[in-house]
């Protein structure tokens, strides 16, 4: 497990100058395609570098914002602070800032920058529906997130594919509706032509690219995340439980979207058509491993 945590914290050093360069690649590609030569690079390089500063100081904000969380008062959320408060000093984590979301759904997650500047959030239908041993390991869960490092490149996929997509679509429409400078400067331009259509594939295929990035950024560190959570709490059972209860509750978060979809416990998308109509394409592009796997997994240990 050890192993598999120091991997994960490798692999979230290359995600990140993944990301990083994505952004840089769309961004020259439609500066490119405008016909801005040199500064554009050194535009682009700026945009970049900018861009996952922001998301790497901001993004645990965002994250927050965009599902709606506010702080969980410790005087009305006692049991939620407690039980923090006790696991972060049987794991020696600096306790996190917690966050309460109003919502029927049980679910939860775990953002920031570094266990110093980390959150957790849990919905009101999580603290309704769990017990307190089944609570304390999904907060296991989340705690082990911000102490294995899987926060800091799982939040910075929140903004930075976000920023890849807007950036994507918005130079497309522009194309679309103006068409690129360098086509009408340079239509018999050598290689220019080519260059362009290299630069609107970039376009094209970013948003895929990102996305097939977020998804590589969650799957196997759920799993990682449940095993940590079993070492912290020396409780199968709990998590097991809550888990069981997570499957066959039917809600779906509502403050949730696609680019946070990786953050919580369990995807807070349709996965049943019960759920909704988009449940045969969410299981095939799933964020998290099925949950009956999870459970399996844990049963064995």
């Amino acid at each position: 497990m050890y192993d598999q945590v120091a991997q994960n914290k490798r692999r979230s050093l290359v995600l990140t100058a993944i990301f990083v360069v994505l952004v840089g690649a769309v961004v020259a590609a439609v500066l490119y395609l405008f016909d801005l030569g040199i500064v554009g690079v050194l535009i682009a390089a700026a945009v970049a570098g900018g861009s996952a500063f922001a998301s790497w100081w901001k993004s645990d904000e965002v994250a927050l914002r965009l599902s709606r969380a506010r702080e969980a008062d410790p005087v009305t959320y006692a049991r939620l602070h407690n039980l923090v408060e006790g696991l972060c000093i049987a794991s020696g984590l600096p306790k996190p800032r917690l966050y309460v979301i109003e919502d029927v759904a049980p679910n939860a997650f775990a953002t920031g920058r570094n266990p110093q500047h980390a959150a957790v959030a849990v919905t009101t239908g999580l603290l309704d529906l769990l017990d307190r041993v089944e609570l304390e390991g999904v907060l296991a869960h989340e705690l082990s997130h911000i102490k294995n490092d899987d926060i800091l490149v799982a939040t910075l996929a929140v903004t930075m594919v976000g920023l890849v997509t807007l950036l994507a679509d918005l130079s497309i429409r522009m194309m679309w509706w103006n068409g690129g400078r360098r086509g009408r400067n340079d239509p018999e331009g050598g290689a220019a032509p080519w260059l362009g259509f290299i630069g609107l594939g970039i376009l094209v295929l970013s948003p895929l690219l990102s996305r097939l990035m977020q998804y590589a950024v969650s799957r196997r560190r759920e799993s990682l995340a449940d095993v940590s959570a079993v070492e912290m709490t020396r409780y199968p059972p709990g998590l097991i439980s809550a888990l069981e209860k997570l499957r066959d509750d039917t809600t779906v978060v509502a403050a949730s979207s696609r680019a946070t979809a990786h953050l919580w416990i369990e995807a807070p998308v349709a996965r049943v058509e019960e759920e909704g109509k988009l449940s045969r394409w969410n299981a095939m592009f799933a964020t998290h491993p099925p949950i009956e796997d999870r459970i399996a997994a844990l049963r064995e240990l």
